[in-house]
């Protein structure tokens, strides 16, 4: 089974049953079915600039993250008995932003980017 820890730096309205159940669902429908762990961070824009100054080096707020065990160096400590697939960092204030310029809920955003993380942990990225 696949263990979806979710975390919000402030009070945002997002809820964690439903990341859960899409990055479960995602994962599986991309052969991931052993026991496996990924967490979610939702933050703030200042929260994300100091992630991406540490990690990207460029003083950016970005509106997704994601990182492999190995590209945070080994930062953090990982249950042994769980393929560990990374994390996974929202920010909150700009999925606001973005869903109101592209006419989507939140909801619809947070979820998209969501997977678009999901998508860069298993190794798929874009230009």
């Amino acid at each position: 089974m696949i263990s979806v820890l979710v975390s919000k730096s402030d009070n945002y309205p997002i809820k964690g049953p439903k990341i859960k159940k899409a990055l479960r669902d995602f994962f599986n429908k991309n052969g991931i079915v052993s026991d496996a762990e990924v967490s979610v961070s939702i933050v703030n824009e200042k929260k994300m600039k100091e992630i991406s100054n540490k990690y990207l080096k460029d003083n950016k707020v970005h509106n997704v993250l994601s990182f492999t065990t190995e590209e945070t160096k080994g930062s953090f400590v990982y249950p042994p008995d769980k393929i560990y697939l990374g994390d996974i960092i929202l920010c909150y204030p700009m999925i606001v932003k973005e869903s109101q310029m592209e006419g989507k809920l939140i909801e619809e955003k947070t979820l998209e980017l969501l997977i678009h993380g999901g998508e860069h942990l298993l190794g798929r990225h874009h230009e």
